[in-house]
């Protein structure tokens, strides 16, 4: 049976959140998304409801160059690519439909972040930070397991899953034709990178 891929999309914007996410953790990364398809035209997490209002969350469908992204010329990030069974990637594109189709169920998990930030488990399961999501959705599809809260598991955290690293850099100058690097190769090619 072919297998297929899923993508995780990792990104640090200079928004006051991310900054803030960042000094205190000292993550290079400060969000993260999943896409389904190679070219990110469908990338999903949770995020702002609005551009400019950071305290309006929800599951959001985004692009590269619209909303909080639109307003980056550089966009800081990373792309991996995870090869998956059909059987689980099925079951991750009906997770993610689960959440288009409910999508007004679901807010922003503030008070996850806030526990995250001091290292506590709080779950809701109708509340998600974007990694939360992203491993809810690797999860429940049987691709991860990190055996610990979901909202405990940073954007970072997702870069100790095995996959290949597609794309690093500006974002919104992707060339697909690059060469791909499983997980270790890159790490210690970037060990020392600048950022």
């Amino acid at each position: 049976m072919e297998n297929r891929k899923i993508y995780i999309v990792l990104t640090r914007t200079n928004t006051f959140l991310s900054r803030l996410i960042s000094f205190i953790k000292d993550d290079e990364y400060t969000h993260a998304s999943i896409s389904l398809d190679r070219h990110l035209s469908r990338m999903y997490s949770f995020g702002r409801k609005y551009t400019y209002n950071p305290f309006v969350g929800r599951f959001v469908k985004e692009n590269l160059n619209e909303g909080v992204y639109g307003r980056h010329d550089n966009l800081y990030g990373l792309v991996m690519e995870i090869e998956v069974s059909r059987e689980q990637y099925v079951k991750a594109e009906n997770l993610i439909n689960e959440f288009i189709l409910n999508k007004d169920l679901y807010k922003y998990n503030y008070i996850g972040l806030v526990n995250c930030l001091l290292n506590r488990e709080s779950c809701n399961n109708h509340r998600f930070l974007c990694s939360e999501f992203v491993y809810y959705i690797l999860n429940k599809s049987n691709i991860v397991n990190f055996n610990k809260s979901g909202n405990l598991v940073r954007p970072q955290d997702l870069l100790n899953i095995k996959g290949k690293i597609v794309f690093k850099g500006n974002l919104k100058n992707i060339n697909w034709s690059r060469k791909v690097y499983n997980r270790d190769e890159f790490l210690q090619r970037y060990q020392y990178a600048e950022i």
